[in-house]
């Protein structure tokens, strides 16, 4: 019998970016090797899924034993399992410059490396699977990124400033973000060294010394050399760095990140949401695989205006997005109780503090860290004297 309500346990990515101290302590665990904790999945990944507590069941397999139960009608009309994917990060050196393909992109990309016979864990491959990757986070105090291209007037001020990216103006025009972004991310090395190596020079013993703000783009350009130039090359990624946007999010603050838009995570922690995909293309600024020109095909090459979603001062704050894998909530109790009736397949996870939760005979105590997964069309109860909870769920409404 599978009951409406069930624990679940996530899978750790020891990514080298990773912090060490975060992730072990939310979870309860020891980190006596110090071993870079970057990630927390839940969901259904097929090549990573959540584990049902009590039991060597995965929820992969469990979804596909009685996907009616699990999904309920109206995501199984539109998924094969569950849509979407939910995540703790914790960043303690900066991620890749990377792009996420579409939907139409991932089914075609994904047949033809299948076609080369490429492994699908191989390191040097670029499609995991065949699905697209919408991206929602939620800063869980301070977090930096990077978010989309400057807009025209302030790419202009940069390349303007800086007399190292002076020769740039001519080719970025009047707004012409494929031709820059293009010409820095396909110039030889020799020349990336030069203009890089004329910027940032000045810029190592100012990083060093402590004289830099997180808020110049100066201060994360240094730490990339740094963290990534070790072979006496500068990194093209750096380019991103000035051309991007630089954001710093405060806790509860969210922005969303659809297929196309150029970005990377510089610091911090947050809880990420995602459609459930693992396609990742990258262009610098990483130990992994790097394929420029693949990256270069996915690029909205156009001006962003970061959309910062507030926090709100509410007991439950929304985080709304055109995505139409998931949704994100997050509670803050403080003795409340709360009901809620689910209308597709929910991840509830207690970030502080305990909760217990009930669905009819079935009662589960949570301490921080823990998960639960919730079956469509059930009541549950949620009580808690101090505790912060996410909810994630399919919003089943037609989004625009």
């Amino acid at each position: 019998m599978i009951h409406s309500l069930f624990k679940i346990k996530g899978i750790v990515q020891h990514y080298s970016w990773g912090g060490y101290n975060f992730i072990p302590a939310l979870l309860g665990i020891e980190n006596a090797e110090q071993k870079p904790f970057a990630e927390y999945w839940l969901g259904a990944h097929p090549n990573h899924p959540s584990t049902i507590v009590d039991s060597e069941l995965t929820l992969s397999a469990m979804i596909k034993e009685a996907p009616g139960k699990l999904l309920g009608p109206g995501v199984s009309k539109n998924f094969s399992s569950l849509p979407f994917l939910f995540k703790i990060l914790d960043v303690r050196q900066m991620l890749s410059i990377q792009v996420h393909p579409s939907k139409e992109s991932a089914i075609k990309e994904f047949a033809l490396e299948n076609e080369k016979g490429i492994p699908v864990n191989a390191p040097h491959r670029n499609y995991k699977d065949e699905n697209h990757k919408p991206e929602l986070m939620v800063a869980l105090g301070d977090f930096w990124l990077l978010h989309g291209f400057k807009d025209e007037a302030r790419l202009k001020e940069v390349l303007r400033d800086k007399p190292a990216f002076n020769f740039l103006l001519n080719v970025f025009g009047e707004g012409n973000y494929r031709a820059l972004y293009e010409s820095v991310m396909t110039i030889e090395q020799e020349e990336v060294d030069q203009v890089l190596g004329t910027l940032l020079q000045p810029l190592i013993s100012m990083y060093e010394k402590g004289q830099l703000k997180k808020e110049s783009e100066d201060f994360w350009a240094a730490r990339a050399v740094s963290t990534f130039c070790k072979d006496g090359h500068y990194d093209r990624g750096i380019f991103s760095i000035y051309f991007f946007n630089l954001v710093h999010l405060k806790k509860g603050e969210g922005i969303f990140q659809p297929q196309g838009m150029p970005h990377a995570y510089l610091e911090g922690q947050n809880v990420e949401v995602m459609a459930n995909s693992d396609n990742v293309l990258r262009a610098g600024l990483t130990d992994k695989h790097i394929d420029v020109k693949e990256l270069l095909k996915h690029v909205d090459f156009k001006a962003t205006v970061p959309a910062v979603l507030p926090s709100g001062n509410d007991f439950a704050v929304t985080y709304l997005s055109p995505a139409q894998e998931f949704e994100l909530h997050s509670y803050q109790f403080n003795g409340q109780q709360e009901m809620v009736v689910s209308q597709s397949p929910e991840i509830w996870f207690l970030l502080s503090g305990t909760a217990t939760v009930k669905v009819e005979d079935v009662t589960i105590e949570l301490n921080k860290g823990e998960a639960v997964f919730l079956c469509p069309g059930s009541e549950m109860h949620i009580s808690s004297g101090k505790g912060e909870l996410f909810r994630c769920l399919v919003p089943l409404g037609v989004k625009n």
